[in-house]
């Protein structure tokens, strides 16, 4: 019966010396072995396994080391309850009837009932994931990063991060959003009118809790990107969905009355258009005519293939009346939930002591190591071989949409990592979705980005930032087979 309890799941992402580790201490701690108790031998251990003798020593000897095990000479390895003291027994189970809360009735909002954008969590094991905010790891520079992570983790750096900094955030990295990333974008400004944060949405999350209340009256585009529009809907029911045509959100009276105008100029999401220069300087200007702020999402910014990037807007404000939100997770990786908000000092000031009450700074040590990635070049050599792969796959989904869907998409106008894709009268797009996937390819509906649950079902965006180029063709055919199937059955009804 002991013996059964020994077995490791292969694991790609731990060495087997670490899952034989993780095997023994959730054992151990569950209090499925005794303290006592003995070990079988590494000879047998390894058989059991199907490892080698040696791994499952070290391992045992590590163990040994953190107060897990106790080594007898010439006897062998036995259970230590060093670890295991200060730890509560479990309660005895209650039997009977449970008067347990309704939760229903407590919550002041409710945000699982809000619509999202939702993706398999397998989504790498599909052959043709036309997923979008994925990244190619064969892109990515693992080794460069992982010895920026290991002198992140150095004893000067760990000295540093094992105190206590409050609400302060890594000096090495404000330094290099200030003089590599924001530089990219004509920005100049100063540390003080910086503040880091978990990623962009965390950015406009904190923005709508310390300027929004029930009374404020927000414009975004439409359709738009849906957890901004969420976000500011659990602050203000005031929401003004601003459709945008061939040039991104239009600048009209319908801004008038407001007091904040999001916006992601330099890839419309989910369209991908850019605003142009002249529509940017109308938005400042009417900004400054009729008092609102802006609200800037620079998203996919180094994701331009035709002509040279249009400056951010904040870059051409001059009366701080733009509030400037920017992330890594596009451009590095999704889960690295790095993203920074600029802004006038007295704001960035709010935003840093609300943050402090919400989870004080982001991790010290990530921190540093994306300063390191960033001041050591590697994220710059990154933005280029993200471009030059990234352009070849946008110039074959081009060419293999016009050749199976052809008026159906607008050429992006400076490129992006996606196709906003118009299929024919009738499609639902959220049934073709998941047809889609038995067939082995995931697309995303469009009908979660506009603000009215009736909005066209048509809609679906195609994203290339996580597919080999080799798969886009026999993707887009198999696609285009399926949808000719829709409209040819919904047409026989």
């Amino acid at each position: 019966m002991r013996d059964s309890l020994f077995h490791i799941r292969r694991n790609d992402s731990l060495s087997i010396h670490s899952q034989i580790r993780t095997m023994l201490v959730s054992a151990i701690l569950d209090g499925h072995l005794a303290t006592g108790m003995a070990l079988p031998s590494c000879r047998k251990m390894s058989t059991t396994l199907g490892v080698s003798r040696n791994t499952v020593a070290l391992a045992y000897q590590s163990l040994v080391d953190d107060g897990y095990l106790s080594s007898r000479e010439r006897s062998g390895y036995y259970i230590s309850g060093e670890n295991l003291d200060g730890r509560s027994k479990a309660p005895r189970q209650v039997t009977g009837h449970k008067d347990t809360p309704d939760w229903s009735g407590r919550f002041g909002i409710e945000p699982s009932s809000q619509r999202n954008i939702d993706l398999p969590r397998d989504w790498r094991s599909y052959p043709y994931p036309f997923t979008y905010g994925q990244v190619d790891q064969d892109l990515f520079p693992l080794t460069e990063w992982r010895e920026c992570s290991r002198q992140a983790l150095s004893k000067t750096a760990m000295e540093e991060d094992s105190c206590d900094i409050f609400c302060d955030d890594d000096a090495l990295l404000v330094e290099q959003i200030c003089l590599r990333l924001l530089p990219r974008r004509g920005i100049r400004v100063n540390a003080d009118q910086i503040l880091v944060t978990l990623g962009g949405q965390n950015a406009i999350y904190l923005l709508a809790n310390l300027l929004m209340t029930e009374k404020t009256t927000v414009a975004f585009e439409d359709p738009g990107y849906p957890d901004v529009r969420n976000i500011f809907s659990l602050r203000t029911p005031n929401l003004v969905p601003i459709p945008v045509d061939e040039e991104g959100l239009p600048v009209d009276q319908r801004l008038d009355d407001c007091d904040y105008v999001f916006v992601t100029p330099s890839h419309q999401s989910p369209t991908t258009v850019t605003l142009p220069l002249a529509r940017r300087e109308a938005l400042l200007k009417k900004a400054r005519e009729k008092r609102f702020l802006i609200i800037e999402d620079d998203y996919e910014p180094e994701a331009n293939y035709v002509n040279e990037p249009t400056p951010a807007i904040k870059s051409l404000d001059v009366d701080d009346r733009v509030i400037y939100v920017g992330s890594l997770s596009k451009t590095v990786f999704p889960g690295l939930r790095i993203g920074y908000l600029v802004g006038h000092p007295r704001l960035i000031a709010e935003a840093r002591a609300l943050r402090r009450l919400m989870f004080r700074h982001p991790p010290n040590n990530n921190q540093r190591t994306v300063s390191l990635f960033l001041s050591l070049g590697h994220y710059d050599t990154l933005v280029h071989r993200l471009h030059r792969s990234y352009r070849a796959r946008w110039q074959c989904m081009r060419e293999a949409l016009a050749k199976h869907l052809p008026d159906s998409f607008r050429v992006p106008t400076f490129g992006g990592s996606s196709f906003w894709i118009r299929g024919p009268e009738g499609l639902d797009a959220d049934e073709l979705a998941k047809e889609a996937l038995q067939k082995g390819l995931i697309i995303q509906p469009g009908r979660v980005f506009f603000s009215s649950s009736s909005a066209p079902a048509n809609y679906f965006r195609l994203g290339f930032s996580a597919i080999p180029i080799e798969r886009i063709e026999p993707g887009i055919a198999i696609l285009t087979s399926l949808i000719k199937e829709f409209t040819t059955s919904s047409s026989d009804i």
